[in-house]
């Protein structure tokens, strides 16, 4: 089996065999970096601010996005997907910076997966770094989670809250709204407005006494002034992409056999399953910047 990828906006193809990236190559590579879209950036943004010395691969799989509303078998299918086409591109670490992934995805691929297809890679997610700061935040006991209706219903984040801090409270709302406001650039807009106040009504109306809450998607730090102004002053708003920054920076430095094989160049280079030109338009909404270097991917 092979799969293709396109070099350049004129599409001119390269193909490629698995066989030309074998698993257990150590030559040193870059981070790998997976959403199911757009809002993993906002994790990669912090990542090359706190970390700009290593190299990136970001890859975006735009065409199946949203994850949040898919079942268990198919995030874990794209997701299975995506990791393996980063290992196959070189990537020794993959993170992925997607809630729905984290939550329905990364502990199979963890403990069935890995073993089979490289022992000494790494997946990463991004709930546990950001479960793991919240006992020192919240006062009153009580936290609020606000993210897509997948991560709500897999029930992750007050599993790892409850390992972490047996005696928090976790209330969580889903928002399906909110990732199609930020991906077609609406989430300023005066009607984003509406789905904004009505999730965090909903959220406070289960539990009054929450004085934590949880941005539990990537996408929703370009939402986060309007989440502010709907939500009461006192409570502290927790969004990911500074957390999981620093628990990143701490497991290389922890591990300095995989801090080895990460290749630190300062690049940066994003792969999409969309068309180019889409995926340079929709990520100037959370890069600020259209002059990225982005290549067409195909998972299979």
């Amino acid at each position: 089996m092979s799969f293709r990828v396109a070099t350049s906006a004129r599409n001119d193809i390269i193909f490629y065999r698995p066989h030309m990236y074998p698993f257990s190559a150590q030559k040193p590579g870059p981070i790998g970096v997976f959403d199911s879209g757009y809002g993993g950036l906002t994790i990669l943004e912090k990542f090359r601010e706190l970390l700009p010395q290593y190299d990136y691969l970001y890859l975006g799989d735009n065409a199946r996005t949203p994850y949040g509303t898919r079942s268990f078998e198919i995030v874990y299918e794209f997701t299975l997907e995506a990791v393996k086409k980063l290992f196959g591109l070189g990537c020794p670490l993959v993170i992925l910076a997607c809630n729905t992934a984290s939550a329905k995805a990364l502990r199979s691929i963890q403990q069935h997966d890995l073993p089979h297809l490289d022992p000494t890679r790494r997946v990463l997610g991004v709930i546990r770094p950001t479960v793991e700061c919240i006992g020192d935040i919240t006062h009153t006991r009580h936290v609020g989670l606000l993210a897509t209706s997948g991560t709500i219903k897999s029930g992750s984040y007050p599993m790892e809250i409850k390992k972490l801090f047996p005696d928090i409270q976790v209330a969580g709302v889903s928002c399906p709204m909110w990732v199609p406001l930020v991906e077609n650039n609406e989430y300023d807009s005066e009607g984003a407005d509406y789905f904004v106040r009505k999730y965090v009504d909903e959220l406070l109306d289960k539990d009054p006494e929450i004085d934590t809450v949880i941005l539990g998607c990537t996408h929703y730090p370009l939402l986060k002034e309007k989440i502010r102004r709907f939500m009461p002053a006192h409570i502290q708003l927790i969004s990911q992409g500074e957390l999981v920054a620093k628990s990143l920076k701490d497991y290389l430095h922890r591990h300095s056999e995989m801090n080895s094989r990460c290749s630190c160049n300062g690049r940066c280079e994003f792969l999409t399953t969309e068309s180019v030109e889409k995926f340079r338009e929709s990520a100037s909404v959370f890069l600020h910047d259209t002059n990225v270097k982005v290549r067409n991917v195909i998972l299979e």
